[in-house]
């Protein structure tokens, strides 16, 4: 009975672990959260497109922001996963992909993609969509707005189209100006001031219609984590196991430790697609089916692991002591210390913690050696090669949370050393 039983779990589990996989991989849930409120730029967007295409109107529109911080999960929601407002403008059955050209043609629309990178040369650009020049162009505006056809250009990397002459920029927006013309010119770029590269008869003929996109907060990745760990309540698992899953979730997500933990994935990294590489469900419990603090634990270290970290394993006590009394100085903003320096740093945490882990200069030197010929710390500049290698300033190659994972791992470390690096918080 109790193996039966075990194997009952085990298989909710694997099925769990497929749904959650399944939810992680599918962009129309990763981006539903963008469709919920009418103060996104999804929204927005989406407005401006739908009224548009009803109105028979020409739009043009940037969107701007650093990279990672939403341009393109807005894109890619708005172009295929339309909600019911526009679907009655856009029909989901009438659409075809050209994976080639990055276009898409829905029954009153179509979707031209041209990227700054590959399409920034004037005659290349008209060609991505046709082997004629920009008169192409113009007379296919001309034939869409006669057959009551939207064509929408999303240019990708703008600021490059802005580059040169700017020739397909003015013929495309002077194109626009024609009565019987029906386009929408959505600029995507990491530069805030894209507009402002424009020439005067090119930004003469722009809207000026910008919607800004900055990174996502802490708050708004957890509300992502919570959306896409939730398991549904019509998912084909038991309710009983879904409903005890669900309040696991949310224990966990209101715990105090996952918050340092979601801290130290976004410190490096706050984007979307960083945290769809959070593997936190390869680490789920196979015996319960139910994630666990320790499940976001590992799959934190998972993504932490650095090259440097197997250097720091085999290191000697002397050795982590010098690394220990960089990050203190570090710490204490030194704008730049030596190995002198590093000693008389060493010598002080040796007076306040009466430690008897005392070694001579020369060992002292040889473990700094040491850690220089392992790229774990290096000179901070060039300048000096003439002077003796204890004056010359060095810096550290690794972060204070590697340091403190490699303590931690480290079985001989001393623990005055831990007490160093205590941060206060989940290292």
């Amino acid at each position: 009975m109790a193996a039966a039983a075990a194997a009952a779990a085990a298989s909710v589990a694997s099925q769990a672990q497929a749904v959650l996989r399944g939810r992680l991989c599918d962009q129309a849930v990763v981006h539903s959260a963008l469709r919920s409120s009418p103060d996104t730029n999804y929204s927005k967007l989406k407005y401006l497109v739908a009224s548009s295409v009803s109105e028979a109107c020409n739009n043009s529109v940037l969107l701007l922001g650093p990279r990672g911080c939403g341009k393109a999960a807005v894109r890619f929601s708005f172009l295929v996963y339309s909600s019911a407002p526009l679907s009655a403008v856009f029909s989901d059955a009438g659409v075809v992909f050209d994976e080639m050209c990055q276009w898409a043609i829905y029954d009153f629309t179509l979707w031209i993609r041209l990227n700054g990178m590959l399409h920034s040369d004037d005659n290349c650009a008209t060609k991505a969509s046709s082997d004629d020049n920009t008169e192409f162009m113009i007379d296919m505006l001309r034939e869409c707005g006669l057959a009551h056809k939207t064509i929408i250009f999303v240019l990708e990397e703008f600021d490059l189209f802005a580059q040169g002459k700017q020739r397909l920029l003015y013929s495309l927006l002077d194109a626009m100006q024609s009565l019987t013309s029906q386009a929408v010119v959505i600029g995507v770029s990491c530069r805030l001031d894209a507009d402002q590269l424009l020439e005067k008869r090119v930004r003469s003929r722009f809207s000026h219609r910008k919607l800004l996109f900055v990174p996502s907060s802490v708050d708004s990745l957890q509300r992502l984590m919570e959306h896409l760990l939730a398991l549904p309540e019509d998912s084909p698992l038991p309710t009983k196991y879904v409903r005890e899953y669900n309040a696991r979730i949310t224990s966990i997500f209101n715990d105090k430790k996952f918050k340092g933990i979601l801290s130290s994935l976004t410190d490096a990294d706050a984007t979307t697609s960083h945290i769809l590489r959070f593997l936190v469900v390869s680490y789920m419990d196979i015996d319960s089916g139910l994630l666990s603090m320790q499940s976001f634990m590992n799959a934190l270290s998972s993504m932490q692991r650095q090259p440097k970290m197997d250097s720091l394993q085999d290191l000697s006590i002397l050795e982590l002591y010098i690394l220990v009394c960089m990050n203190r100085l570090e710490d204490k903003e030194k704008s730049s210390y030596n190995f002198i320096t590093i000693m008389k740093e060493y010598k002080s945490v040796q007076d306040a913690y009466k430690t008897s882990d005392k070694y001579s200069h020369t060992v002292c030197f040889r473990a700094f050696e040491h850690l220089l010929d392992r790229e774990l710390i290096s000179f901070a500049d060039n300048r000096g090669r003439n002077q003796a290698l204890e004056y010359r300033p060095v810096k550290l190659l690794i972060s204070s949370r590697e340091l403190a994972e490699s303590l931690k791992l480290n079985t001989t470390c001393p623990a005055v050393l831990q007490k160093l690096l205590d941060r206060e918080r989940y290292m």
